[in-house]
């Protein structure tokens, strides 16, 4: 394995990722037996009128420099016209594109995280309109980003539009496990107690990956779309239709890359409930929430759903932590594990597929070992 780094490594975190950077950096440093803090000094003052800049308070020459970027963190502000003023995810993207302009070239490299990908749901046409997410991977590769790597892409192929560039799409499918295994200990992993279902035909690849991983039956579900209206800029679903095995008497995995407003997550677990499922639990790379948690409160006390598995990739309000039905997912050690392979010039093919770790994780779990260590 190559131990020699490609350039003195430095992260930068954008506003709103400071609490996630830090213990990215704590890893890295308890790893590589350092003191100083891999965390760059940057900013990115306002003007009154809203407009901004970014400014880089030391050297970049020679870096092999990682951003990491959470554009939909709406718990950040800044003021303009006197007015507090949430930062959206065009404010945050922005943002990225001026720190990596005040780098001035001088760096070695540049990898941006970006774990929820921005425009990431605008990937493709079926009218007359913009494609926003190829658009913006192709700024920052014409910015002198070599690497993009996120998490869950709603459709990784978006990928098309910088063909000669490092993409990746990064699935949490081993920590979503671990925290099922750590947080309902009675679960048990096998074919005649478990299932995974599919919410729509789009999430089918992640569901299938788990069911064949772990050794389980997979269903899913189909929207039914009425395509002759558009609500809040979509087609509105008029039903989940089922198709898969009978669920009397399992527990069943929902697996999808976000929950947004989770109209369609709670539809889904209701029917499962009432086609005999056991327990529901829901792994979500990205519980946005866009809606409020009040439905989701009175789901839970419905018994709609059993708990909602999410990744800290995104931004969550200290409301969203405390419900009981919430269980976070933290994936900042994973994180830290791809910036010091990458730094080091070696393959992250096995953290890309961590088919052994699953596998080793279902051992233990198995022989009742401790599954908290990695």
């Amino acid at each position: 394995m190559n131990n020699n780094y490609n350039g003195e490594l430095k992260v930068i975190g954008m506003r709103g990722c400071e609490q996630f950077v830090s213990q990215v950096d704590s890893y890295l440093k308890r790893w590589r037996k350092k003191e100083d803090t891999f965390i760059a000094d940057t900013m990115c003052p306002r003007f009154g009128s809203g407009e901004a800049k970014a400014l880089v308070n030391e050297s970049m020459r020679g870096l092999d420099l990682y951003i990491i970027s959470d554009c939909f963190n709406y718990g950040v502000t800044y003021k303009m016209y006197g007015m507090q003023v949430p930062m959206s995810p065009d404010d945050h993207f922005q943002d990225l594109k001026r720190i990596i302009a005040a780098t001035g070239g001088k760096t070695k490299r540049i990898t941006v995280i970006m774990p929820m990908l921005y425009e990431g749901r605008q990937h493709k046409r079926t009218a007359r309109e913009s494609l926003d997410c190829a658009v913006a991977l192709q700024e920052l590769v014409n910015m002198g980003v070599s690497n993009i790597i996120t998490f869950d892409a709603h459709d990784p192929r978006v990928q098309n539009a910088i063909p000669l560039n490092g993409f990746d799409s990064v699935r949490p499918t081993y920590q979503m496990l671990k925290a099922l295994m750590n947080n309902v200990p009675d679960i048990k992993l096998d074919k005649d107690n478990l299932m995974v279902v599919s919410p729509d035909e789009g999430a089918i690849g992640r569901s299938m990956y788990i069911a064949s991983v772990v050794g389980i039956e997979l269903g899913m579900f189909y929207k039914r779309r009425n395509y002759s209206i558009i609500v809040d800029g979509k087609n509105p679903i008029e039903a989940h239709e089922y198709l898969g095995k009978d669920l009397h008497g399992k527990d069943v995995i929902v697996v999808d890359d976000m929950i947004s407003s989770g109209d369609s997550m709670i539809d889904v677990s209701l029917q499962l409930k009432q086609r005999g499922a056991k327990r529901v639990f829901v792994f979500s790379t990205f519980a946005l929430f866009c809606n409020g948690l009040d439905k989701f409160d009175q789901a839970y006390k419905d018994g709609v759903f059993d708990k909602i598995f999410a990744t800290n990739l995104t931004y969550h309000p200290e409301e969203v932590l405390s419900r009981e039905w919430y269980c976070n997912v933290n994936m900042s050690k994973y994180v830290s594990y791809i910036i010091d392979t990458l730094n080091k010039d070696n393959s992250i093919s096995d953290l890309l597929n961590p088919v052994k770790k699953i596998h080793a994780l279902l051992d233990k779990y198995s022989d009742n070992s401790n599954i908290d260590e990695d």
